[in-house]
């Protein structure tokens, strides 16, 4: 395509500019979004929307930024494509004050950043080996970069100036979605998707250049409530039966083999993420994750099992069991529609890159967005080392992010 090889990219302008503002979720907070600083990317969005003449961008009540490209083809039958980033950055590693640093014509050698001592290595990020001569992205040792997702919300963007500056490029209409709360697992709560009213998505929120993700785990939220018998510890010989103890019990018999610290590619866990309480009651807090949903059936009963045999030693305590559903697999719905997978690698193919089908250990609003009626798998961002200080983007990666999306377009118009 002539006019993207002369085309001057804005993805790592706008980049810059979005890790600059503070969009960390909180999972502790009940609102949407859960944190009111988001909005501060989402008007941004929209200002810039505007600009570039995308009449519609607006900005909802719960933090949804929603825009339209409008189609430019004579053809009536060109399905309706929605391209969607999240704005919200892990509570896990600050994103305040991020101050990214532009490593031009990267050597092959570790990354030292400026502060915290924090080093990123060729030998714990092998991608890095294939990112020689190219500029990388980090932030300063102090703070995650935001590339997760900011990367995908800046590709997006300029796709959609390079769309709206070429009306030659034939494609059907476009519909852009920027989300909250992603990175909490509420994304897609509030979504509007009549409002949206796209035929097929794909989420911008993937890794490693040329990677195409179409499966995702299956998972489920395990509550178990362990409620204990109480007495004075000075008078306790025979009586008291402690929460607490019982819990550490559970925990000292999950399987390691089903633990994520010894688990790998397809392999599914069982992780406990927090325990809160006392002698009187404690609240244990688990995810359980597994790519074949049936499995993730059985390692629930598993853990049922464990509290059941533990707490028999503990005839005075009793105990809740509350299964949560979070996300299943998309795969379970893409195979039905063979054509995203087939567009989305040409695309990619087109953009100079050999495309690779992968599985992601974890999920995307894609994972939701498809059993709710939008079938959205997920293309790379580029990014790297996410929710930690050492994340870091290439801005080539970057750009030939943009020129897949903008060749997704193409195809799914040509093939109309």
């Amino acid at each position: 395509m002539d006019a993207l090889k002369s085309y001057a990219f804005t993805v790592l302008e706008r980049f810059l500019k979005y890790v600059r503002i503070d969009t960390q979720s909180d999972p502790n907070s009940p609102t949407c979004p859960s944190t009111e600083k988001q909005k501060n990317l989402g008007k941004l969005l929209v200002e810039e929307l505007h600009q570039m003449g995308l009449k519609d961008a607006e900005l909802d009540e719960f933090g949804y930024v929603y825009a339209t490209i409008p189609a430019n083809t004579n053809k009536s039958n060109v399905p309706v494509l929605c391209f969607c980033a999240h704005m919200d950055t892990s509570p896990d590693c600050s994103g305040m004050n991020v101050k990214p640093l532009v490593h031009k014509n990267y050597d092959g050698m570790p990354i030292v950043l400026p502060t915290n001592g924090v080093v990123i290595s060729p030998d714990e990020h092998p991608e890095l080996k294939n990112q020689i001569g190219n500029d990388i992205v980090t932030a300063d040792g102090s703070t995650l970069l935001g590339a997760d997702n900011k990367a995908g919300v800046a590709e997006i963007m300029d796709a959609a100036h390079f769309l709206m500056k070429h009306p030659e490029i034939k494609h059907g209409k476009i519909r852009i979605l920027f989300t909250p709360d992603e990175e909490i697992g509420r994304g897609v709560d509030k979504v509007d998707l009549k409002k949206l009213g796209a035929d097929v998505g794909y989420t911008i929120d993937g890794e490693t250049l040329g990677h195409f993700e179409n499966e995702t785990f299956s998972a489920d939220a395990v509550t178990v409530t362990i409620k204990g018998f109480p007495t004075h510890p000075g008078f306790a010989k025979g009586k008291m039966q402690h929460a607490i103890k019982a819990a550490a019990e559970i925990i000292q018999l999950l399987p390691k083999e089903f633990s994520p610290e010894h688990t790998e590619k397809k392999e599914p866990f069982i992780h406990p993420t927090s325990i809160n309480g006392g002698l009187e009651e404690v609240k244990m807090q688990f995810i359980i994750r597994a790519f074949e949903t049936p499995k993730l059936y059985e390692l629930e009963e598993l853990l049922r099992s464990i509290v059941v045999k533990v707490l028999a030693k503990y005839p005075k305590c009793s105990y809740s069991f509350e299964v949560k559903e979070q996300y299943r697999n998309m795969k379970e719905i893409l195979e039905q529609y063979p054509k995203i997978t087939e567009y989305a690698l040409k695309a990619i193919e087109r953009a100079g890159i050999k495309p690779v089908v992968s599985s992601i250990r974890g999920g995307t609003d894609g994972s939701r967005l498809t059993f709710m009626g939008l079938p959205c798998p997920n293309l790379f961002a580029g990014e790297h080392a996410f929710h930690s200080t050492q994340e870091w983007v290439s801005v080539q990666d970057m750009q030939k992010a943009v020129e897949t999306i903008i060749h997704l377009c193409c195809i799914w118009e040509e093939n109309a």
